[in-house]
């Protein structure tokens, strides 16, 4: 239970509880009384407080303070008012940029719902999803141009409307504006998830507690800001009066100049990107501190850590490194600080304030340390069901939602997920977790990544294949990866195909498309 001492306290450590103006602060609290711990609340209560801040920065040279990014998103609730009321939903099809962080709160201040759309998703999903989540408008950028024109409203056209708008007071709306994320759809059309907005400051104070971000700090969220851990990040961000820096697109070299440009000490992002950051060079030795990214969080989510990333990350970068384990539904789960990190460099951590993991075997009973079963999570930013009802609703139960992984927790309390429960294969009657060689492939220094899953197999009904991308100018053979296995691991686990590509095919969020690594050869 998350205890107002426990909000108080942590709310002090990061800062949050300095004095201010009297009258700003009142100001700042009256905001949120009106308008809530959503976008507009948050964005309204930063602006009341820390008006001169700089909000946003991305990398198109804009620049909003938080009195500017509240304007610019009145502007936008007046420019789209016309045709969007309490209730409807929004698409925003747009990359990382201050013009999507102020469409999502002008969308919010109307009290209709922004609906966070892939910018991956191919043209047929998006008709579907129009559909499928009854959307009035979408909200796209230019590049975009596969969004039907009844629908579409183009970031340049929107850009021109604002210049003509007054952006008057709002009030609060007649029902507060609920955002919706949708899944990976990396098995089909994504599904709509229901994202409740936060009654207070538990939720902020439980993630902020286990990773230390602080008041006014300077924040690059590299995650997108359509997928569950940026958007949850940039709310983070806002609730803390941070400056966020954004770039529309990731690029390893572009985002070390822009932490050290920008002076940020916080980092957003996916696992893969820690990869690429790290195939970039360091740099020389009598390259001046100054000229030196100088981080004091990276946070991570969207996947798992593969092999050894962790401490690889953290032998170049510090002790900086924390994972959250979530999903769309649960949102965090846990989170594994730099010191699980080096005592387990597979956990997913430990659940943190407010938040429990449950173990559960087939028979729905509590299993001990050390034993795998279904995990469960139960903390008080469960998502509130999906948006059709063909989908089905919120499957909860005593123990919370199921996260849909197996997994285990070890006598310190740490947790551990040993794999997807539709990814676990049966190999001539032996259970094989993939992601258990995975692992054990991604930490070979010839390899970039990996991909290892089950297919058909007529004599023992499933096997292992494992998908390979090397680092240029390194080789391996395909016995070799075998016989790596086969030192480590049981029979069993042994690959019987092994395919070489040159990249692995991705979501934009960086989970492997296993649909699309073809059959084994």
């Amino acid at each position: 239970m998350v205890t107002p001492a426990f909000i108080g306290v942590t709310m002090a450590r990061r800062g949050l509880l300095r004095p201010g103006s009297p009258a700003r602060v009142a100001r700042q609290l009256w905001s949120l009384r009106r308008w809530g711990f959503g976008l507009a609340g948050e964005v309204r209560q930063a602006a009341a407080r820390s008006p001169d801040r700089v909000a946003v920065v991305d990398d198109t040279g804009l620049s909003l303070t938080y009195a500017a990014l509240l304007d610019r998103a009145t502007r936008v609730a007046h420019a789209i008012s016309d045709s969007i009321v309490a209730g409807d939903r929004v698409g925003v099809l747009c990359r990382n940029s201050a013009g999507m962080l102020a469409t999502l709160v002008g969308v919010a201040q109307l009290g209709a719902d922004p609906v966070l759309i892939n910018t991956g998703l191919p043209a047929a999903q998006l008709a579907e999803l129009i559909t499928a989540q009854n959307l009035s408008l979408i909200v796209h950028d230019d590049e975009f141009d596969g969004v039907p024109a009844g629908v579409g409203l183009p970031a340049s056209v929107l850009e021109s409307r604002l210049a003509q708008v007054s952006p008057t007071p709002l009030r609060p709306p007649p029902r507060p504006s609920r955002t919706i994320v949708l899944t990976s759809g990396t098995t089909g059309t994504p599904k709509g998830a229901r994202r409740p907005t936060p009654g207070g400051f538990g939720p902020l104070c439980s993630i902020v507690d286990r990773i230390p971000l602080r008041h006014g700090a300077r924040v690059l969220i590299a995650a997108p800001l359509f997928h569950t851990w940026g958007f949850a990040t940039m709310q983070i961000a806002l609730a803390l009066r941070a400056t966020i820096v954004l770039r529309r697109r990731f690029d390893p070299a572009a985002i070390l100049d822009d932490l050290t440009t920008h002076r940020c000490g916080a980092l957003i992002a996916i696992p893969v990107m820690l990869q690429r950051l790290l195939e970039v060079p360091p740099p020389a030795l009598d390259v001046p501190l100054a000229h030196r990214p100088a981080l004091d969080v990276v946070a991570v989510s969207g996947s798992a850590l593969p092999g050894g990333l962790a401490t690889r990350f953290m032998d170049r970068f510090g002790d900086v490194l924390y994972n959250l384990y979530g999903s769309t539904e649960v949102s965090w789960a846990s989170i594994a600080t730099p010191a699980d990190l080096w005592a387990a460099p597979d956990t997913a951590g430990r659940p943190p304030h407010g938040t429990t993991i449950t173990v559960l075997d087939a028979a729905g009973n509590v299993v001990p340390p050390g034993a795998s079963g279904r995990l469960f999570v139960h903390n008080d930013m469960l998502f509130e069901g999906y948006t059709s009802a063909a989908t089905g609703g919120q499957p909860s139960g005593p123990q919370g939602l199921p996260t849909g992984d197996l997994g285990h927790l070890d006598e310190s309390g740490r947790v551990f997920v040993d794999g997807r429960e539709d990814d676990m294969i049966v190999s001539g009657g032996e259970n094989v977790f993939p992601s258990q060689v995975e692992n054990l492939l991604a930490d070979r220094p010839e390899i970039r990544e990996v991909a290892v899953i089950g297919v058909p197999d007529d004599e023992y009904g499933q096997r292992l294949a494992a998908y390979v991308v090397l680092h240029p100018a390194k080789s391996l053979t395909e016995e070799q990866i075998r016989d790596h296995v086969r030192r480590h691991r049981a029979r069993f686990c042994v690959p019987r195909d092994v395919v070489f590509l040159a990249e692995l095919p991705r979501t934009t969020t960086g989970k492997v498309l296993t649909r699309l690594l073809g059959p084994p050869r």
